[in-house]
């Protein structure tokens, strides 16, 4: 049977709301002393790192997902949880001595963010080998550590399985040569506009030339949609409308599901972008980025509803 090797991290988010705005606590002429402290009376914490996004959306929409990762000897709540809903762990490596990757988010009134990020297993991530996965139709690599991204991509070339690059906010890890490689590897780029223009800026191409390259690149722009650019022709997918907007986290990582969806079972791209708009606007109406819960018969109806059109699977 098909499936997908999502290569990527897995983190725990821990999210805090500070009920006041940083800017009453900051003194800006006084950044370079900074020692501040804020009460944060909500707090929450979730399962989140793109891989166990990526892989939580796709099963939804009833694609196989194969997750490949690193983890920290403290995982066992995130393991329970992908067991409940019957996400594959047999590719996830246990990191003697660290921690899973950790996200510690404090948010104030403003929407303003404070990130201070530990990557702990995810560093070693190239102590996994794509080789080692059976039945493999197609791949992402997701951000992750930057060995394992580069010997990832190297071993999905070698193996001959067609895959995503995804870098996200792995790009500062890698310089001009880096990104000319994964071009040249990979089969489909996708990452958001802003991300484009990071890396264009690394490589001087744009993304209507990098898809003169691979198969398409993919630049999807928030409220915007997405556009979807091949050697031929260039897609405008819309933004599929959210119900209700509580949290954009994870929103790019339901997308790429929905793109993987497409690409696994031959979809044309305007399909394609369709349920990667779709799915990511299910996202946003959900705090969290694996809170999300949808059947395949309800996302048909919501397909038809966001696009006037009849979704056969």
């Amino acid at each position: 049977m098909s499936q997908a090797l999502i290569c990527g991290s897995f983190a725990f988010d821990t999210i805090m709301v500070f009920n006041d705005k940083f800017k009453h606590h900051i003194l800006p002429d006084q950044v370079h002393m900074l020692n501040v402290s804020f009460m944060v009376p909500d707090m929450r914490r979730e399962f989140g790192g793109c891989a166990g996004n990526i892989a939580y959306s796709l099963k939804l929409l009833g694609g196989n997902a194969l997750p490949m990762g690193t983890i920290g000897v403290d995982f066992d709540p995130y393991s329970k949880w992908m067991q409940e809903c019957d996400i594959p762990q047999t590719h996830l490596t246990t990191v003697e001595h660290t921690y899973t990757g950790q996200a510690f988010i404090t948010t104030d009134m403003d929407d303003n963010q404070i990130t201070a990020f530990h990557p702990g297993a995810m560093s070693f991530s190239h102590y996994n080998k794509v080789n080692d996965a059976k039945n493999v139709s197609i791949g992402i690599i997701s951000p992750d550590g930057r060995d394992g991204m580069i010997q990832h991509a190297e071993q999905f070339a070698q193996a001959g399985i067609p895959f995503v690059f995804d870098p996200g906010q792995g790009i500062p890890m890698f310089g001009k040569e880096d990104f000319l490689k994964f071009y040249e590897q990979a089969t489909w780029v996708v990452a958001n506009d802003y991300e484009w223009q990071m890396m264009h800026e690394r490589t001087n191409l744009t993304a209507e030339q990098v898809a003169q390259q691979v198969k398409a690149t993919i630049v999807t722009k928030g409220a915007e949609g997405a556009t979807v650019y091949t050697a031929d022709n260039t897609y405008e997918i819309p933004c599929a409308k959210a119900h209700h907007i509580n949290d954009p986290t994870g929103c790019g990582d339901a997308f790429r599901s929905g793109l993987l969806y497409g690409l696994m079972n031959n979809l044309d791209w305007e399909t394609t972008g369709k349920i990667a708009s779709l799915m990511g606007a299910i996202n946003v109406e959900y705090h969290g980025t694996q809170n999300h819960k949808i059947t395949q018969a309800e996302f048909k109806q919501r397909f038809q509803e966001s696009f006037g059109i009849e979704l056969t699977l």
